[in-house]
């Protein structure tokens, strides 16, 4: 498939549906060759991956847990093998199990920590094994509004997002010598699985708070990774990128 990223090779975690998916099919579109990621939705992902194919794009799909070490490595291997290499890497896998601190057991605090940032971590870490033999590299991470300012009932996923900021800078210095960036976006209220099941009420609370007067799309979040994941990028790196219609 000829587009501007007709010569890349992306990797999108967290891809069955919702966000991931949105931002695998749009980079498919632009001509990457995308390997979809996926833990439990089956029927989701392979979804996906048909609407990849029937625009007539090139797919993976890869069932992997990303808080595995080992598991990430063969995925790497299997992209690699398959394509010889990533260029783009797009950590969106993440989880929300939501409980008021007193409350929180440890077992919801590891589970949210080990899948939003230790799963990023591990992607990164042998993503960019590849890369820097290219040497060329985008890596975007999907954060969250919750990492920057914080949100009542969600410190172990504000905590994650909050870390995966960091992560995203420092990573940025070590491997901008490489002609590889690394950013965060961090998304506002989107329409997902989860907005969808909030009372009317609820929704119009939000909705106040938004100057734009409208939840996100998924197709206004994949819009912007395609742009970071592009040439057109180059000189953006360490950057976190807020897309919330205007909340903060």
């Amino acid at each position: 498939m000829n587009g501007e990223l007709a010569d890349k090779v992306a990797l999108v975690t967290g891809a069955s549906r919702g966000l991931g998916r949105a931002i695998a099919v749009k980079l498919a579109s632009l001509g990457a060759k995308v390997a979809v990621n996926y833990l439990s939705h089956d029927a989701e992902a392979r979804e996906a991956a048909a609407m990849i194919e029937n625009r007539g794009g090139e797919v993976l799909l890869i069932k992997a847990d990303v808080t595995s070490a080992d598991a990430v490595k063969n995925m790497i291997r299997q992209i690699t093998e398959k394509w010889d290499g990533i260029d783009i890497l797009v950590n969106n896998a993440g989880i929300t199990r939501d409980s008021l601190l007193p409350r929180m057991s440890d077992e919801v605090w590891d589970e949210v920590i080990n899948t939003n940032l230790k799963g990023a971590y591990l992607c990164t870490k042998w993503a960019l094994r590849s890369m820097m033999t290219r040497p060329w590299g985008r890596i975007i991470n999907i954060a969250s509004l919750a990492g920057i300012i914080g949100n009542q009932g969600q410190t172990n996923y504000s905590a994650s997002k909050g870390g995966l900021i960091a992560f995203t800078k420092a990573v940025a210095r070590e491997v901008g010598s490489r002609n590889i960036t690394a950013n965060v976006i961090a998304p506002g209220f989107f329409l997902t699985d989860m907005t969808e099941k909030l009372p009317q009420e609820m929704k119009e609370s939000i909705l106040s708070r938004i100057p734009l007067k409208r939840f996100g799309t998924p197709e206004d979040l994949a819009e912007l990774v395609a742009f970071l994941s592009s040439a057109r990028s180059g000189y953006i790196t360490a950057e976190v990128i807020c897309i919330d219609g205007g909340v903060i």
